[in-house]
């Protein structure tokens, strides 16, 4: 190619990539500019407050003594406030409770949560990058079938996989069994919304690295993994939000026995036959928010990134 001949082209090709710059930061702005004009603004306030308004008429409902709680309503403590720390007393110890404390239960939330949001992260992410970056026979007819399962009820499954646990491998009734189940029904969309992370990768980083001589698990482990975060951290805040607040699945799989069963499955036995003691529930759901709040409000930062990671491409 001649002199001439190479300068025009790499005239054109500088032109081609101040276009495509030009135009994905012109996407930038126009996502942004949506996400902060004033009517996504009020939007957000909106639910803010409708949101709020029952939270914090659940904790103060949480305080209040029985008779209060059945002749008015929780707004009435701004005319004749009132605070008794006797609902979070009898929920909390073992006298305040019929079968079990509630503080046994919420232990039990806890190792049920934390394994099943983590097990289908872990798999979902290495499934993904297969999907993305190793070409395989049969990738695309197995990605629409995994992506077709989100659609399938999961109650469609809770009998024959109960069968299975209980039959064939003796498990239900045990933590290992709710991990499982939460897993299973956990992979498709992770798998899903982390391919979708994932391939949007640039393919000149994989290819950098493989010319530097790294194989897939040098891959996955220095590259993929670190630019994921974001993605990981949103996917793994609605995975946990998804096991701790289940009632379904982990009262089938767990038999129902306190030593397994959740802090959901407590909540709906604290008020017992006909309403009677209702003043627990609310100490006991607000009890049950401590954790997600907690787990939100301190990954919100890789929340917000993880929404707004592919945003911007293409």
């Amino acid at each position: 190619m001649s002199a001439p001949a190479a300068a025009s082209a790499a005239a054109e090709q500088t032109s081609t990539r101040a276009i495509a710059v030009a135009a994905g930061g012109g996407k930038a702005r126009r996502v942004k500019d949506r996400l902060t004009s004033p009517w996504a603004t009020a939007a957000a306030i909106v639910i803010a407050v409708v949101w709020t308004i029952p939270t914090f008429g659940l904790l103060v409902s949480s305080f209040r003594t029985p008779e209060e709680i059945r002749t008015n309503g929780w707004w009435n403590i701004f005319v004749s406030p009132s605070f008794t720390l006797e609902n979070y007393v009898d929920v909390l110890t073992i006298q305040g409770a019929s079968s079990a404390n509630l503080g046994s239960y919420f232990v039990n939330s806890l190792v049920i949560a934390i394994p099943a949001a983590l097990f289908p992260i872990i798999l979902a992410t290495m499934a993904a990058y297969a999907f993305a970056w190793i070409k395989f026979r049969g990738s695309a007819p197995l990605f629409v079938l995994i992506f077709a399962l989100q659609i399938v009820p999961l109650q469609m499954a809770l009998i024959p996989l109960l069968q299975i646990f209980s039959e064939v491998l003796g498990i239900s009734g045990t933590f290992p069994a709710v991990w499982i189940a939460h897993t299973i029904f956990g992979l498709p969309l992770c798998i899903f919304l982390l391919h979708n992370f994932i391939s949007e990768i640039p393919a000149e980083v994989i290819e950098a690295a493989r010319v530097d001589g790294a194989n897939h698990t040098q891959i996955f482990f220095r590259i993929i993994i670190p630019l994921s975060l974001p993605a990981l951290a949103s996917i793994g805040i609605f995975q946990f939000l998804w096991v701790w607040n289940d009632l379904l699945v982990a009262l089938v799989f767990s038999g129902g026995t306190a030593d397994v069963a959740p802090l959901t499955q407590r909540l709906a036995e604290l008020v017992g036959n006909f309403g009677r003691n209702t003043e627990r529930l609310p100490a006991a759901a607000f009890i049950s928010l401590i954790v997600p709040l907690i787990v939100f409000f301190s990954l919100q930062r890789y929340f917000v990134r993880g929404l707004l990671a592919g945003s911007t491409k293409g």
